[in-house]
């Protein structure tokens, strides 16, 4: 009887635990830690590919301390720690990737290996400070 209520207490207790573990990004973005250098953006409020990499890069300079550069692990696609949620699985370590490094000239979660500098990735964190509003100056 004490080991099933003790199992009882562990599975109630377990993804609270868990849920403590996660951070969530100055863009309200959760990210799941996976290992060391490898963890889960989840998606949210439909923030896209840039919204997906602030998260990224502010988790890797805030809870992992990195400078180099961060990288997509696994595309976006069905979350691995969330069920019924999609996310994308990013590196700070070249090694874990299941294809060579790249770079590429498009914002995108969809290509395996593609890595940003993390100085440029939080820069999509900014956002507000480039969208244009309607108090700017107009030409009559």
């Amino acid at each position: 009887m004490r080991s099933f209520i003790f199992a009882t207490v562990v599975a109630a207790i377990t993804p609270m635990m868990a849920n403590a573990q996660n951070y969530r990004a100055v863009n309200l973005l959760d990210v799941v830690p996976l290992t060391e250098t490898t963890f889960e953006v989840i998606e949210a409020r439909g923030e896209g590919p840039s919204g997906m990499w602030c998260a990224a890069a502010d988790y890797a300079i805030h809870k992992l301390g990195a400078r180099g550069r961060v990288y997509i692990s696994e595309r976006r696609g069905v979350s691995k720690s969330v069920p019924g949620r999609k996310s994308v699985v990013f590196t700070t370590n070249a090694n874990n990737l299941t294809q060579g490094p790249s770079k590429s000239i498009s914002l995108s979660t969809s290509q395996v290996g593609v890595g940003l500098p993390i100085n440029h990735a939080i820069q999509f964190c900014r956002r507000d400070e480039f969208e244009l509003s309607e108090n700017v100056l107009r030409w009559n």
